[in-house]
């Protein structure tokens, strides 16, 4: 397929995987709003047979599906960004097989481009992209999202989002200011608050949504990727978003107890194995309270930016309802 890395760009791909030539196979997606691409590169003579690359280039003229194209928006890609980039040069080693991502191989930059250079985890054994998840495939997914909250918690995130997430109040006046429940608005600075200010942080992957999981070719391991929004915050930020990406509003209702029980024995096991030094007991008491809190922080992003969107369901507007009144 047609498209030019560059000189400079080839060369450091082909200095990180000592292969000899290379070829763009595949574009693997467009990066939201004219961004840039991910594409595949195929790899004669060299350590592996494909590498994934994201070859970030500043659009001369910002789209947007939802035409948010404001000097703001600009600025929250644009850092989101070089966030990716450092998570992935200076934290992502510390991630294990217990919460898989693609090994980071190279960077560059040139000008305003920006290239990462990644493992491919479909050669690596992700193939699979799912869009209806088994009861234990959802249960893998959130032992993924435990393994990486005990892994940073505590962590001062360094380099990335203060505050994770895509939906965080600091970063989305323009979606407040669009949204016309005035109780769920009034009560967004009270929420953000609650948030920020729980004893337990941790690294929040910030876009855990199910099309950020790659799984096995029988569906028994899952991998995750896109970190363009990891920063701090409560892991129940991850978790209300993850289950609200995969589950319909009676499959919210239904197997809401049961999943969070379901990730919070997952990080008791995880913090046992990892963070000894930690109460466990006390990080479930509250984040478990923080579970509703979280929903109703992205509930409040979401009617504010798109206020027909699937997800502003019963089930989301109860948890609302429930959180601002005790806020109040």
């Amino acid at each position: 397929m047609p498209h030019s890395l560059g000189e400079q760009f080839e060369n450091t791909i082909l200095q990180a995987t000592h292969a000899s030539s290379l070829e763009v196979t595949d574009m693997i997606q467009e990066l939201w709003s004219g961004y840039g691409k991910i594409l595949r590169v195929a790899l004669e003579g060299g350590d592996c047979d494909t590498v994934v690359i994201k070859h970030v280039t500043m659009p001369f003229e910002t789209r947007h599906p939802r035409g948010w194209n404001s000097n703001l928006s600009h600025e929250r890609k644009v850092f989101s960004y070089q966030v990716e980039t450092a998570w992935y040069r200076h934290w992502s080693q510390r991630c294990d097989e217990r919460c898989r991502i693609p090994h980071f191989l190279a960077y560059d930059r040139d000008g305003d481009d920006v290239l990462v250079v990644l493992e491919d985890l479909d050669s690596a054994g992700y193939p699979a992209r799912l869009t209806t998840l088994t009861r234990s495939q959802i249960e893998n997914c959130l032992n993924w999202l435990a393994e990486f909250h005990a892994t940073f918690l505590g962590e001062s995130p360094e380099k990335l989002w203060e505050t994770g997430t895509y939906w965080h109040l600091e970063t989305r006046p323009e979606e407040l200011e669009a949204l016309d429940d005035e109780a769920l608005k009034g009560a967004a600075t009270a929420i953000d608050q609650r948030l920020n200010s729980a004893t337990f942080q941790t690294l929040v992957h910030g876009d855990a949504k199910l099309a950020n999981f790659c799984f096995s070719a029988d569906g028994s391991e899952v991998a995750a990727l896109d970190f363009q929004y990891v920063g701090g915050g409560c892991g129940m930020k991850d978790v209300a978003y993850f289950i609200g990406s995969c589950l319909d509003e009676a499959g919210c209702e239904s197997r809401e107890a049961d999943l969070l029980d379901a990730y919070f024995r997952s990080l008791r096991d995880s913090l046992a194995r990892r963070r000894s030094d930690v109460d466990a007991g006390a990080v479930e008491a509250e984040w478990r309270n923080l579970f509703p809190v979280a929903w109703t922080d992205f509930h409040r992003f979401l009617k504010g930016w798109c206020p027909g969107h699937w997800k502003i369901n019963s089930y989301s507007e109860r948890l609302a309802r429930e959180v601002v009144a005790n806020l109040t």
